[in-house]
């Protein structure tokens, strides 16, 4: 594999011309099967496997996992910012640097497990719950310079499970 397909072994994100109702449910779905797969994936590795990295200089496993629930506890606050306030504009965080501080480093990542359990639950609880109208609310993303719909955040984050999903498997294969 060249370093293009270690970095996105599933694609980059491609947003829909058009957002369904079934998009909406099958992305759902990810995320709400998240925290199972993730877990079956990494509760029981070694330490030594979780050193393992998917790409050189890449994240290892346990990065990995902690990075998921740094990520998914932003893309929940942000789901409730554009719920309560109109166009907010969020705040950005370096996920690079937040991969190296001292709780990411030492933490078993089963806290992240658990963390990532109860956020999914809720989460998939309040998409679910959503009139049309509500995923069609926006969020600024300064770092990007672009509005996104909450529509398009749940796609993103089911690409963003299905994606460090791809990367601890081939971590773990390597």
């Amino acid at each position: 594999m060249n370093l293009q397909e270690l970095k996105y072994p599933i694609g980059i994100f491609e947003k829909p011309e058009t957002i369904t109702a079934s998009h909406i449910a099958e992305w759902t779905h990810t995320i709400k099967d998240f925290p199972a797969l993730i877990t079956q994936l990494t509760e029981n590795l070694s330490e030594e496997s979780l050193a393992k990295t998917y790409r050189p200089d890449g994240w290892n496993i346990k990065q990995l996992v902690h990075h998921c629930a740094d990520s998914h506890m932003n893309a929940f606050i942000r789901f409730k910012l554009a719920l309560t306030e109109e166009t907010p504009k969020i705040k950005p965080y370096f996920e690079d640097k937040w991969a190296e501080l001292p709780d990411t480093v030492t933490t078993p990542i089963k806290a992240s497990l658990k963390l990532i359990e109860g956020l999914h639950t809720r989460w998939a609880i309040l998409i679910q719950l959503l009139h049309s109208e509500d995923l069609e609310r926006i969020y600024i993303h300064p770092e990007h310079a672009k509005q996104f719909t909450l529509a398009e955040t749940i796609g993103m984050y089911d690409w963003h499970c299905r994606h460090h999903l791809a990367h601890i498997k081939n971590a773990l294969n390597s």
